[in-house]
C-alpha cells in the first residue's frame, strides 16, 4: 500500500545537481549557548584545546615517513626517489618536514581539513610542497564531475602566489586530507562542531578572571539609611579604592550610617573548579586525549599509564597516520607509481614499552628464531653487525623439535648404543 507513496515522492525529487559546492563548512563558527562566540583562534587560546592539538601535531610530525618500495619477499626503502627527501626532509626550501606536516596537522585538528599545494615538474613529479590555509580555499565540483579548489589569498602566506586574489588549483595540485566528514569531501571542524562546550571553556576562564581581578571577592551591596543624591559617584569611590587584586584586604571606612552587604554565590559554592575540570575532560574527549596526556593526573597511576599511552597509539594515532598514509600516497605517486611504492608513517617506537619489556620480547623472538640479532640493532637504531660475523643467523633452541621427529632422534641413539655394544663384545672376544 506505501509503494505509490514512495513511487510519488521520487518522482517528485528534484534531479541530483551536477554542481557541489562546500563552502559553508566554516560558518559553523560562531555564537555558543554561553553566549560567548567560538572560532579557530580564541579556541586556541584555551590551554585544554591548545594542548591537544599540539600533542597530536607534534605527534605526527615526530614519526619517522619514509618512500618504501614493494618487494617479492617484503619491502624495501627507496632512498633515490625525489619524494623520500621530500618527505623525510625537506617539503619546500622554507620548512622542514616536522613543521610541514605540524603545520597540515594543526590545520585538520581545529577546521577538519588540511591542504597543501602541489608543485610539479614538466614530468608529474612532485617537486615542492606549501601549505594552504583552509580557512581560505573552497572545495567545488564542476559540471564535468571534476574537483577543483578556489583559494583566496589575503597575505602573502605562500611565495608561488603573486599578488592577492583568486586562484583556481586542479585535483592534481593539491593535497587534500580531509578529517571527519558526511560527504567524504570536505571534512567538519572538530572545535566548531563541539563549540558550545568551548565556550563553556571561554566562560569560565572569563569568570575566573574577573573573580580574581575583583580580589577574589563577590559583589557586594553598599546601603544608606538615606537617599542619595548621587549614588554613581559613590559606587565609583569604592571600587577605585578596594577594587582589585591590588587593594585586596585594604579596610573599608564607611560614613553616615552605611553598611556593606556581600552578595553572589563564592565558586567553591558553585563548583567553579568542577566545571574547568569537566569542560576539560570534555575537549580530551573530543579529540581521544588520555587526560594524564594534558595534565589531569587524578585517575592515573604508575600502573596504568603506560597502557593508557599504548591506547593512545592504537586508538587516537593510528587512524590518523592511516588518513595521512592514504592521503599522501593519492595525492603525491603517480598512477604507475601506485603499484610499485608506498609511503608509511612508523609508529613502531611509540609502541615499544619500557628496556625491560622490548628486551624480553627481543629474546622469545631470538630463541623462537623469528629474529636475528640484526632484525633486533635495527628495532634499537644500532648499526648491524657483518654476516660474516653471524649477524643476520636466524637460531632456535636445540630442544625443541617437531612432534613426528621426536621418535627419530631416540631411535637413532639406540641403535648408535646397541652397535656400540656390539662392537664391545666383539672386541672383548678378540681379546680373549
Amino acid at each position: 500500500m506505501n509503494f505509490p507513496i514512495i513511487s510519488r515522492f521520487i518522482k517528485s525529487r528534484d534531479k541530483p545537481s551536477n554542481y557541489y559546492t562546500a563552502s559553508d563548512y566554516p560558518f559553523l563558527f560562531g555564537p555558543t549557548t554561553s553566549g560567548k562566540s567560538v572560532n579557530e583562534y580564541t579556541a586556541m587560546q584555551t590551554t585544554a584545546v591548545y594542548s591537544c592539538v599540539r600533542i597530536l601535531s607534534e605527534a605526527i610530525a615526530s614519526l619517522p615517513l619514509h618512500l618504501y618500495r614493494y618487494k617479492e619477499n617484503g619491502k624495501e626503502r627507496v632512498y633515490n626517489h625525489s619524494l623520500y627527501r621530500l618527505l623525510h626532509d625537506e617539503p619546500n626550501s622554507e620548512m622542514t618536514s616536522f613543521v610541514f606536516r605540524e603545520t597540515l596537522m594543526s590545520h585538520l585538528l581545529i577546521w577538519g581539513n588540511a591542504y597543501a599545494q602541489v608543485i610539479r615538474d614538466g614530468a608529474g613529479r612532485v617537486v615542492e610542497l606549501y601549505p594552504l590555509l583552509p580557512n581560505k580555499i573552497d572545495v567545488a565540483r564542476d559540471k564535468s564531475g571534476e574537483i577543483y579548489y578556489t583559494y583566496t589569498s589575503y597575505s602573502e602566506d605562500n611565495p608561488k602566489f603573486k599578488g592577492y586574489g583568486t586562484v583556481i588549483l586542479r585535483r592534481q595540485d593539491v593535497l587534500h586530507i580531509p578529517g571527519l566528514g558526511f560527504d567524504g569531501l570536505v571534512g567538519y571542524s572538530p572545535i566548531a562542531m563541539a563549540k558550545n562546550a568551548v565556550g563553556m571553556i571561554i566562560a569560565c576562564e572569563e569568570y575566573g578572571a574577573s573573580f580574581f581581578a575583583n580580589g577574589a571577592n563577590p559583589g557586594g551591596v553598599l546601603e544608606h539609611p538615606g537617599v542619595l543624591k548621587d549614588p554613581k559617584k559613590v559606587r565609583d569611590s569604592w571600587n577605585e579604592v578596594y577594587r582589585g587584586t591590588k587593594n585586596s584586604h585594604k579596610v573599608a571606612v564607611l560614613e553616615e550610617g552605611m553598611k556593606y552587604q556581600q552578595i553572589g554565590i563564592p565558586p567553591e559554592e558553585a563548583q567553579f573548579l568542577e566545571t574547568r575540570k569537566f569542560q576539560i575532560n570534555e575537549i580530551a574527549r573530543l579529540y581521544r586525549i588520555p587526560p594524564h596526556m594534558i595534565g589531569d593526573l587524578e585517575k592515573s597511576s604508575f600502573s596504568n599509564i603506560e597502557q593508557q599511552s599504548l591506547e593512545f597509539v592504537k586508538y587516537t594515532l593510528d587512524p590518523w597516520v592511516i588518513r595521512w598514509e592514504q592521503a599522501l600516497q593519492r595525492s603525491l605517486l603517480l598512477p604507475n607509481e601506485k603499484k610499485e611504492y608506498f609511503i608509511k608513517l612508523n609508529v613502531d617506537g611509540l609502541l615499544r614499552g619500557d628496556y625491560q619489556s622490548r628486551m624480553n620480547g627481543y629474546s622469545i623472538g631470538r630463541q623462537n628464531g623469528w629474529l636475528s640479532t640484526n632484525d633486533i640493532r635495527e628495532l634499537e637504531d644500532m648499526n648491524p653487525i657483518p654476516d660474516a660475523e653471524g649477524g643476520n643467523l636466524y637460531l632456535i633452541n636445540g630442544n625443541m623439535t617437531k612432534l613426528k621427529d621426536a621418535g627419530i632422534f631416540a631411535t637413532a641413539e639406540k641403535g648408535n648404543a646397541d652397535s656400540n655394544n656390539k662392537d664391545t663384545q666383539q672386541e672383548n672376544r678378540r681379546m680373549q
